[in-house]
């Protein structure tokens, strides 16, 4: 099968709706996920969506075609993506599946797999599902199509888990009474977050809480895009701001000040929480900012990097024993709770650390050593990658460089990362340091060798 516009990574399968990505297609590969994930007999496969216009409907094709290879289906409707993961460990499913395209715009959708164990497909696993596009899906004859079901618990079940980890004092935080404002950007984060913030006593200040998935700005929850969410702390005196993306695995902040700090730092505070209860190795991908592997400094424990990609940190932290892990796109993954990025866990972390401090997250921020991260990205070039990433090596002899995952250069205050994108067609530039001015000339050295291998 073709894949010619569709993303094809370890973050599932997605498109355009009605370029690339067109019922034909999801019914192909949901049907090929179906019979992948039963072979062992085990028939049974978790299903939910985020708010997305095309959710509705490519549900219905994704219910048919997994009923076709003979599938129980057990709909959970519109869920968190850790919502789902969690409600396959909880039946003991053969896999889930996610109809939902995370941060991507508003025009785009997805298919995210997710195997038994509750983690995304590998890299190998997904290649081996995909096989079957091409050897053959086997169908169910008449009698032995699949079923449907339902099952409404899956939100409540993932909040009272929240709730049950040990690193909460729920009572405490519930007994300080933190004022929160929300911003869930038409996602499917109204069906947890403003439920699981008043279960632990906050007072709640919504916006843009409809599930209807006409995201009024980028959903993507980084620091330029919560201009709204900083204004409504300011305006109700707010003790910290929560932004959530689409499908709520990814967690972003605004201080008490108004301030956005950048989505790594949700990660950063979060594993200052955990580890003053539990030291031990944390994980992050290659991307995240250096506030992380400080915070592991500081509580000396050991600090390891791990391919872009949640299943990747995901199976780093499970190989690793790892405490605490997750992207610095504010994914917070705690092996308490699952291997997979989730953002409720992510605000109880946060609530916890603000109980146990006594003081806002700015005055915890002015501590931190600061650093300046500056995303870019271009349009996937027509040369090959590893051209640019040799040239960069040779140019700077000084640098560590670590090439599990594109090209990432380390110096002792700064680094810079290219990769190709898995979710869309172009290769992200990161740089972190000291200032910006120096951030954005590690962009500048780093792209050069793409436009003159262009040329």
């Amino acid at each position: 099968m073709a894949f010619e516009g569709l993303m094809v990574s370890v973050s599932g399968v997605r498109g355009r709706v009605g370029y690339a990505l067109t019922p034909e297609v999801v019914a192909t590969f949901a049907a090929a996920f179906g019979a992948w994930a039963s072979r062992t007999g085990n028939r049974t496969i978790v299903v939910g969506r985020d708010s997305r216009v095309s959710g509705p409907m490519f549900t219905r094709i994704v219910h048919g075609a997994l009923e076709s290879v003979g599938c129980t289906v057990i709909d959970i409707g519109m869920t968190p993506t850790p919502t789902i993961q969690l409600a396959v460990e909880h039946h003991h499913a053969a896999g889930g599946l996610g109809i939902t395209a995370s941060h991507n715009p508003i025009e785009w959708n997805a298919l995210k797999f997710i195997g038994p164990s509750g983690l995304f497909l590998s890299a190998e696993e997904g290649a081996d599902m995909r096989a079957l596009m091409e050897s053959g899906i086997p169908r169910a004859t008449w009698d032995q199509l699949g079923s449907i079901v339902r099952d409404a618990d899956a939100v409540q079940r993932h909040i009272d888990q929240v709730l049950a980890l040990p690193y909460l004092d729920v009572e405490g935080i519930r007994a300080r009474q933190f004022r929160v404002a929300l911003d869930c950007c038409h996602g499917a984060g109204a069906v947890i977050m403003p439920q699981l913030l008043t279960e632990l006593g906050c007072e709640v200040y919504a916006i843009n809480m409809e599930t209807d998935g006409l995201f009024h700005r980028p959903p993507e929850p980084v620091a330029e895009n919560l201009g709204e969410l900083a204004a409504l702390v300011r305006n109700v005196n707010a003790d910290v701001g929560f932004a959530t993306d689409p499908d709520v695995d990814r967690l972003a902040l605004v201080l008490d000040d108004g301030v956005a700090p950048g989505e790594d730092y949700t990660l950063a505070f979060a594993a200052r929480t955990v580890l003053r209860h539990r030291p031990g190795p944390v994980v992050t991908n290659l991307s995240t900012s250096k506030v992380v592997a400080d915070v592991a400094a500081a509580a000396g424990v050991p600090f390891h990097f791990a391919k872009v990609g949640e299943v990747n940190v995901a199976m780093a932290m499970r190989d690793l024993g790892a405490t605490i892990g997750g992207e610095g796109n504010g994914g917070v993954i705690l092996p308490e709770m699952h291997l997979g990025r989730d953002a409720p866990v992510g605000a109880a972390l946060l609530l916890q650390l603000m109980h146990e401090e006594g003081r806002p997250l700015s005055a915890l921020l002015a501590e931190q050593p600061r650093y300046v991260i500056v995303k870019d990205k271009l349009d996937r070039p027509n040369v090959a990658l590893d051209a640019v990433y040799a040239a960069l090596t040779a140019a700077f002899p000084d640098a560590k460089a670590d090439t599990q995952d594109g090209l990432r250069l380390d110096w002792a205050d700064r680094w810079v990362h290219l990769r190709p994108s898995g979710t869309e067609p172009i290769v992200r530039v990161i740089a972190e340091a000291p200032t910006d001015a120096d951030a954005r000339l590690l962009i500048a050295q780093a792209r050069q060798p793409l436009a003159d291998l262009t040329v």
